[in-house]
Order: C-alpha cells, then sequence, then structure tokens
C-alpha cells in the first residue's frame, strides 16, 4: 500500500491550476471532449496531476467515444483505489489516487476485454509523460 501524502488545502491550491483542484480536490469533472488527453495516442505514462504517482500506461487507452481519456485498468491495482459515489441521484464508482486522495474519475463495467472495465478518467487530473521525450 502507498504511503499517503496529506497536504494543506492550501498546499493543494497554490500546486494546481483552479481546473487541477476542482477535479482532483472537489471531485468535478471537465467537460468531456475538452480536456489535454481524450484523443491523445502518444506513449508514455499517465502520472497523478497532485502527487506524480504512476497510474495508467498508454498501452491501456483505448478510445471509448466518451471524451474522456479511458483506461482498461491501472498499471497497479494498488495505486487506484474505488469508492461508491452515490452522487447526481446515480451510483457510480469513482477511482481515487490511493496515495494522495486526489479524485480521477470513474470507473464503469462496459470496457474492452481483458478486463470489461472503463477507467473514465479526467485529463485534468493526469500529466502524461511521453515516452518519446
Amino acid at each position: 500500500m502507498a504511503e499517503k501524502l496529506a497536504k494543506t488545502d492550501g498546499e493543494w491550491r497554490e500546486q494546481l491550476t483552479p481546473e487541477q483542484y476542482h477535479v482532483t480536490r472537489e471531485a468535478g469533472t471537465e467537460r468531456a471532449f475538452t480536456g489535454k488527453y481524450w484523443k491523445t495516442k502518444d506513449e508514455g505514462t499517465y502520472h497523478c496531476v497532485c502527487c506524480g504517482e504512476p497510474l495508467f500506461d498508454s498501452t491501456t487507452k483505448f478510445d471509448s467515444g466518451t471524451g474522456w481519456p479511458s483506461f482498461y485498468k491501472p498499471t497497479d491495482g494498488s495505486k487506484v483505489e474505488e469508492h461508491k459515489d452515490s452522487s447526481y441521484g446515480i451510483v457510480r464508482t469513482e477511482a481515487r489516487c490511493a496515495k494522495c486522495g486526489a479524485h480521477l474519475g470513474h470507473v464503469f463495467d462496459d470496457g474492452p476485454n481483458p478486463t470489461g472495465l472503463r477507467y473514465c478518467m479526467n485529463s485534468a487530473a493526469l500529466d502524461l509523460k511521453s515516452k518519446n521525450k
């Protein structure tokens, strides 16, 4: 299990852009088809924008047609925590960074093989470390 990273609200606000803060610390959602990674095909690893933890590999990214970057599995199951989310009158599974608790997006069971899962993430919660650089 990852060692938990704790920062004050003020420290998060200093580190993150307003959009990153809203998505990761207030469980917000960016508008579909607006995030910088929804159609990116670059090879690399997607890290948590808050703490730098590696979360998803580009080899597991797929075009879900939803307008958000989607992956069929995390790099390591212990890096992404899942929580029940009953907001907006529906029950969903929220995905959070296990190290810092950042809201990443939601997990759905309509993804491709081999897992059948779709980790529908917010670009604002991710930082792509490209293999090409």
